[in-house]
């Protein structure tokens, strides 16, 4: 890496690390599935709280494909205005025209954001590092004066590159270019990267129930859709971990592995927003199609199941409180 920053064409920028928890928040809707927004400012409130960092807005959990590029500029306007001061406003802005891609970058530029992120195209795939990085240097060049993070979750749109090689290129081609949510678990890629990121670049973890492999390997930040309602819990984890307390950190990452099951097998997406409600009482509303939304005895079902496995004792215990 120190060759290729010798080598750089510009000048190089430096932006801080970025640690701690990312939330990936829900975006709320109405009944009838119009957007929410007025849910927004008590929902930053609530990660605050919670002692969650950032918010990465419209991406995977925000049902950010789902969204039409003008509710997505909406949508970031409003978590721009809610913002806090401990809170960073990281915006998702891929979408398969680049062209759209590049206008929710500029707004998000204008309305104040921190950072911006794109996954690649999903439908017309980049078929190899150098098209990926012809696709993401004009989304990145549309907002200079943000930090770009590469967003990399190939079981969804399906491009799998080797991101120790693209941050290499990356940082070749995006003077912005400030590191990669790493939403996979192919560990070994992600160890790598984190060594040729230094302390230049953010690899931040992007799986939650396998956060504590990601830390192992030396991760200190990470997005997630479970620390919209569960981060104490990961902090209690990553306190135990920092520690040395290895047994504590993996009782806390069995009971992620527990919730998480539930979720998934609860109605994935769906069930997850349906959680956020359930534990916090902040109500996202519903799902787009094609997520589908629990019906009234599958959300009895879910919490039957989720006091089980122990989350609501969990978070109990995580705030330092008796369990209800």
């Amino acid at each position: 890496m120190r060759a290729a920053q010798r080598n750089c064409p510009f000048p190089l920028r430096t932006y801080s690390l970025i640690t701690g928890l990312i939330a990936a928040p829900f975006t709320p809707l109405l009944a009838d599935g119009e957007l929410n927004l007025r849910r927004i400012p008590a929902y930053a409130d609530h990660l605050v709280r919670d002692g969650v960092r950032g918010a990465f807005i419209c991406g995977t959990t925000g049902e950010g494909s789902s969204l039409t590029t003008d509710e997505r500029t909406r949508v970031a306007s409003a978590w721009c205005g809610a913002r806090r001061p401990e809170l960073k406003v990281i915006v998702h802005v891929g979408h398969n025209s680049n062209a759209d891609s590049r206008s929710l970058a500029k707004q998000a530029q204008r309305a104040g954001a921190d950072a911006i992120a794109t996954l690649a195209p999903g439908f017309f795939r980049p078929s190899s590092i150098a098209e990926l990085l012809e696709w993401c240097a004009p989304v990145a060049a549309a907002a200079p004066r943000l930090p770009f993070y590469y967003y990399h979750m190939p079981s969804m749109v399906g491009a799998d590159f080797v991101m120790a090689d693209f941050l290499a290129a990356a940082a070749q081609r995006i003077p912005t270019f400030a590191g990669i949510k790493f939403t996979h678990d192919n560990l070994m890629d992600f160890g790598n990267t984190l060594g040729a990121a230094g302390q230049r670049f953010s690899v931040l973890a992007g799986r939650d129930e396998i956060l504590l492999s990601y830390l192992a390997l030396g991760a200190t930040g990470a997005v997630g859709s479970t620390y919209n309602y569960a981060a104490p819990i990961y902090l209690k984890m990553t306190a135990a971990y920092a520690a040395g307390d290895q047994v504590t950190a993996r009782r806390w990452q069995s009971l992620v592995r527990g919730f998480i099951g539930v979720m998934v097998r609860g109605g994935g997406m769906g069930a997850n927003k349906a959680i956020m409600g359930l534990v916090t009482g902040i109500d996202c509303g519903p799902v787009r199609l094609p997520l589908k939304n629990l019906s009234a005895a599958q959300q009895r079902t879910l919490r039957r199941e989720l006091k089980a496995v122990g989350l609501f004792d969990g978070l109990a215990r995580s705030r330092d409180r008796k369990p209800a």
